[in-house]
């Protein structure tokens, strides 16, 4: 993977179409726009540096307080990729699909966009040979339980991906694991540019029209002139653009996807992949409930943090033994993204469905032999809903502003707790086509 991308602007340059930020769905836009002969510039705050797996590079994409790490007042914790590729640089690679009911709802139709992306990405199921321990003694434990535990749809290239890795978390150094950068790639050779180190202030309008973007890099305010202009910059980062180009409803009342972390300990197991696998190899969904379950085996560092935030510092060299089971719910809507803050607690709703994917994670832990059951606090997985379709845009995600349109988490209508990137790549190629057309 290359990544080229030049290194200047000229002053006053204009282009067809301006995309900030390169998640799943800004990359998506930008590819789709680029191969049907549009000028495309993608504004990317981080850097372009190649994937190493490893945990201080991870920590500098979304561990940054104020940049990629933000607390709620509950201090549950957001973490969000700022890198190019976004948040897939370092999410688990896990496929699902549009919820398409939803979306019916707001007279957007994404059937022919997964036909499209589906030929393009490399969606796959793990092979067992590639589902490690840990996770294949939870889908037994699941199964006993009377759970319908089946395998995850991933986007991995399965003939590059290692057995024993665990560093889809930090940042898959074999490219293994797709990435949006394979989509800003794409763009590039259809003549494309991506700047990194480029963070977007604001958008440039005038009445009612787009006509750019002011950002900053190096210390040093540009102006990138455009009649279109689409934000990507993801569920904390477009609602905060929003609300200094004058839209002042933008981050109220979002969504965050909390998700616990439900462990415990098994004292047969003996191997030397154990702790070192593909998150979220498999699992079950509950749409109605509101509720995902999955595996959840992560690095060991990360592993200990969450031991230790809860106190459980007896089971901090348990990793290599330990079945860890997620799980994640769609929360009810509320809170605000300030300027410099964000906040959102847990509605007793909310505490419910925790309480009931918990008590099936303690079954599905105690079927499979586990003890010393314990869960972490909660954290925010995916932010969203701060520019919501049929609030801030329409069914074009186009907002008051002709020109200016929303393709992130930032634009999803309702809680849905699931994974987002799926879905955003088939928003970024419905508004790429209905660019081009």
């Amino acid at each position: 993977m290359s990544l080229k991308k030049q290194q200047s602007l000229n002053a006053n340059q204009t282009v067809d179409v301006i995309v900030v930020g390169t998640g799943p769905g800004g990359a998506t836009v930008a590819k789709t726009l680029a191969e049907a002969g549009q000028s495309v510039v993608m504004l990317e705050w981080g850097s372009a540096a190649p994937l190493r797996g490893e945990l201080i590079q991870m920590a500098g994409i979304a561990a940054v307080p104020s940049k990629g790490a933000f607390v709620h007042g509950d201090l549950s914790l957001v973490l969000r990729g700022i890198t190019a590729g976004g948040s897939s640089a370092i999410n688990f690679a896990t496929m699902m699909a549009p919820p398409l009911a939803m979306f019916d709802k707001y007279g957007i139709d994404l059937r022919s966009d997964i036909t499209a992306l589906r030929a393009q990405l490399p969606i796959n199921t793990l092979p067992d040979y590639l589902i490690g321990p840990l996770a294949t003694r939870i889908v037994a434990g699941a199964r006993s339980a009377g759970l319908d535990w089946q395998k995850l749809e991933k986007f991995i290239h399965i003939d590059k991906c290692r057995v024993a890795c665990h560093r889809c978390t930090y940042g898959c150094p074999f490219d293994a694991k797709w990435t949006a950068r394979e989509f800003i790639d794409a763009a590039v050779s259809h003549g494309g540019s991506m700047f990194t180190g480029a963070k977007v202030e604001r958008v440039l309008h005038q009445d009612g029209r787009a006509q750019g973007v002011e950002y900053k890099q190096d210390g040093v305010s540009h102006k990138l002139y455009a009649d279109k202009v689409v934000l990507a910059a993801g569920g904390i980062g477009s609602p905060r653009i929003l609300q200094k180009s004058g839209f002042d409803r933008a981050g109220r009342d979002y969504f965050v996807d909390p998700v616990i972390t439900v462990m415990g300990a098994v004292d047969d197991l003996k191997s030397d992949s154990a702790g070192k696998e593909v998150p979220m190899a498999a699992g079950v969904h509950f749409p109605e409930q509101g509720i995902t379950l999955a595996d959840l085996t992560l690095p060991q560092p990360m592993y200990q943090a969450f031991a230790a935030q809860v106190g459980r510092f007896d089971r901090l060299l348990a990793h290599q033994k330990t079945l860890s089971v997620m799980v994640k719910i769609k929360d009810d809507l509320g809170g605000n993204i300030g300027p410099n803050w964000i906040n959102k607690s847990l509605s007793s709703d909310d505490r419910a469905r925790l309480d009931t994917g918990t008590a099936m994670a303690r079954d599905i832990l105690e079927a499979a032999g586990a003890s010393r059951i314990f869960k972490s606090h909660h954290f925010a997985a995916h932010p969203g809903g701060g520019a919501k379709i049929g609030d801030l845009v329409d069914e074009n995600l186009q907002t008051a502003v002709q020109g200016l349109y929303v393709c992130d988490g930032s634009a999803i209508p309702e809680p849905w707790g699931i994974a987002p990137s799926f879905t955003l790549m088939c928003l970024g190629h419905r508004l790429g086509e209905h660019l081009v057309e």
